[in-house]
């Protein structure tokens, strides 16, 4: 069991907007619904794993594209508009993580509350391969964000 240094925040509109404003655009969107950024502002410089997990059984808007869904949530929430779907239905929360699991949990709450300019809810060390596991097992209809939460908080 590898464990990996991980804080977490449960979705908000005041995230979503904090994500676009401060990160911009994902690099990279999931059909499954996840969207990813990667940044080098961990502690010392370290390269993080930014992912917006979505919520269990995601199902993406219709008449958005998967790569589109991230900028039309964030741009909407700040304007004050109805997202293509309730936050509820599309991102259950952030996940901040190092690519090289080389750093303790402390320093990188730290890094993350300034890179993002929100504190996470939550920081440990999380055992993602029990993670997957679960949501394989459950083809998606488990809350990533739910089993972290229940990891760092017990």
């Amino acid at each position: 069991m590898a464990l990996v240094p991980s804080c977490v925040w449960k979705a908000t509109p005041a995230l979503i907007i904090a994500l676009d404003d401060r990160f911009g655009e994902p690099v990279d969107a999931y059909v499954n619904g996840s969207q990813v950024w990667i940044r080098d502002d961990g502690p010392g410089g370290a390269t993080l794993e930014w992912r917006l997990h979505p919520v269990a059984g995601y199902v993406r808007p219709h008449d958005v594209d998967t790569y589109e869904v991230f900028a039309a949530t964030a741009l909407a929430l700040a304007n004050g508009d109805a997202p293509p779907k309730p936050l509820t239905e599309l991102f259950d929360g952030l996940e901040a993580f190092p690519t090289d699991d080389e750093m303790e949990p402390a320093p990188l709450a730290t890094a993350v509350t300034e890179s993002l300019g929100i504190a996470p809810d939550a920081a440990g060390l999380v055992d993602h391969d029990r993670i997957g596991v679960a949501w394989e097992i459950s083809k998606g209809n488990v809350s990533i964000v739910d089993e972290l939460l229940q990891q760092l908080t017990g």
